[in-house]
């Protein structure tokens, strides 16, 4: 049986302290957080985890510098409190990267006032980065040829951080963890209502694959679905404080633009913060903001134009980028929290911040909002609330977040040098092999190396350009819960979203990678996910 199914059976199986609905950052760092101090813990998703707004993000730690202009210094100081320590405790995975901003002129701020901002916030994040440095339009032609300064009136350079790999592998770590402290997790069962008898929670859901329905039981719910909070809490008769607005944000990725490891930033036509992000040998550009009336949605023509426009008009291209160039498209809606009802989804005017809405008598958690950068927070405050509805963490103080310890570190890496993992780096790779497994599997990486030593076809690429080799899709096949090919493609890897999809169809070894992840359901399991491409 494998752990999806195994999973599943244990849902009936006994009365779970907390059943957490939704896997996305706020899920996951919920069932980290409340698995390790101690609480029985039942995590379910209707789709895959971090399948919605968060796998597709800008990939970006930061504290929020945009706020500043709305004069929301609290939130700035505890977002840049959050940045330094992701960073502090996340340091292969997250790690500081220079801005480099131009400010086109007849922007709504003069370049030099922006950089006192930037200062500012320097100093709220506690000097933790480099320093930032105002920058002429002639020294920053110089330093960045790409950049058309035409009409650009001066910028600055500023650091926050970055999210190495993508943030869907970032999220299923924190599942993961979740489980390794008993966590009982499941991606693709949906919850259809929940009723509560005395002090128990029963919640009747769908296994989405099979169409089992299944009871779990349990003294509390946290709705954490995202941007569908306000259907659930609909369906469970729960009246909120807040509920959400939703703002719709696309990324395109192309190949790389620039060698600089830099994000060049920019202000759009819309006035909104536009981006060039690095990402290994391909490049990520956006962002839109549109408001849209639900969690649904897609990447439209007009998206696709804006965010073409904006880039060809503030880089110096040889070749203006059109449609032809996108590798892959990231589509997802912000949520934000907002009290009351009705309102606009103003990236001005509404923060990313996260808010809480509790039913203490009834025992049910709603999370609003939210991003990556506080994502810790998130999961200290649940277990703060959590506890005061008399569920017991025995072990509250236990610290659930952050890299393995040190000597597992050096262990794996000294392991890893006597073998010569890094010979082993395929030529596509933008960094060497020892790295990569180190940030994306941690202490599990061990167990990895050996099978390479045990079978040396382990350390050899099934996709080309995909930068992840056979090893990582048995590693995947048997501990990552991977239901669809899309599971693995686009979520616990990235290869969907630097391999433009004719290459991945037509790769040699995908057939034989399905075959490791899906055995007898291989064949059935790629149609579905041609299906599905050709159908986008």
């Amino acid at each position: 049986m494998n752990l999806r199914k195994s999973n599943i059976a244990k849902l009936s199986q006994q009365t779970f302290d907390v059943l957490i609905v939704g896997g996305g950052i706020n899920g996951a760092v919920s069932a980290a957080a409340l698995s390790a101090k101690g609480a029985k813990v039942a995590l379910i998703d209707k789709r895959d985890f971090a399948g919605f707004t968060s796998s597709n993000s800008s990939n970006l730690a930061w504290g929020g510098i945009k706020y500043l202009e709305t004069f929301e210094f609290a939130l700035v100081n505890k977002l840049c409190r959050s940045r330094n320590h992701l960073m502090r405790h996340y340091p292969s995975t997250v790690q500081e990267i220079r801005f480099f901003t131009s400010i086109q002129r007849g922007f709504r701020f003069n370049p030099v006032f922006i950089y006192m901002g930037t200062l500012l916030y320097w100093l709220m994040g506690r000097f933790f980065t480099k320093m930032p440095r105002y920058l002429s339009p002639e020294k920053m032609k110089q330093m960045e040829t790409i950049v058309n300064t035409e009409h650009i009136s001066g910028g600055f350079e500023y650091s926050d951080a970055y999210l190495h790999d993508n943030d869907a592998r970032f999220v299923f770590n924190f599942v993961r963890s979740s489980m390794s402290y008993g966590c009982i997790a499941a991606n693709y069962v949906g919850l259809e209502h929940s009723r509560k008898v005395d002090d128990i929670w029963f919640s009747e859901v769908t296994d989405q694959i099979s169409g089992e329905k299944i009871e779990i039981s349990s003294k509390a719910i946290i709705n954490a679905t995202g941007p569908f909070v306000d259907q659930v809490n609909q369906i469970n008769n729960q009246t909120t404080e807040h509920h959400h607005l939703f703002s719709k944000g696309v990324h395109l990725i192309v190949n790389k633009l620039t060698d600089s490891e830099k994000v060049l930033t920019f202000f759009a036509d819309d006035g909104r913060l536009f981006f060039i992000i690095p990402m290994g040998p391909k490049t990520c550009i956006g962002t839109t903001d549109t408001q849209v009336d639900g969690p649904q949605s897609q990447v439209t023509d007009e998206d696709r134009d804006f965010i073409l426009s904006n880039v060809n008009k503030l880089l110096s291209l040889a070749q203006p980028l059109t449609k032809k160039d996108i590798i892959a498209e990231r589509c997802g809606v912000r949520p934000l929290a907002m009290k009351g009802k009705g309102g606009e989804a103003d990236w001005v005017k509404l923060s990313r911040k996260h808010a809480i809405d509790v039913d203490k008598d009834n025992h049910y958690l709603s999370i609003f909002g939210g991003k990556l950068t506080d994502c810790i927070n998130v999961g200290e405050d649940i277990c703060e609330l959590i506890a005061s509805f008399h569920i017991p963490l025995a072990y509250k103080n236990y610290k659930w977040y952050g890299e393995p310890g040190e000597a597992v570190k050096k262990e794996f890496f000294h392991r890893a040098k006597l073998m010569g993992l890094d010979d082993l780096t395929p030529s596509s790779s933008s960094e060497p092999l020892t790295q990569r497994f180190w940030r994306r599997y941690g202490r599990n990486a061990i167990n990895m190396l050996e099978s390479i030593r045990e079978n040396p076809d382990m350390g050899k690429l099934l996709i080309e350009n995909s930068e992840y080799l056979r090893v990582e899709v048995e590693h995947a096949a048997n501990r990552e819960m991977i239901t669809t090919l899309d599971d693995f493609l686009r979520r616990r890897s990235k290869i969907a979203l630097v391999v433009p999809q004719q290459d991945i169809l037509q790769a040699p070894g995908l057939k034989e990678a399905c075959h490791i992840l899906f055995g007898e359901e291989a064949e059935a399991k790629l149609a579905e996910y041609i299906a599905t491409v050709v159908n986008s």
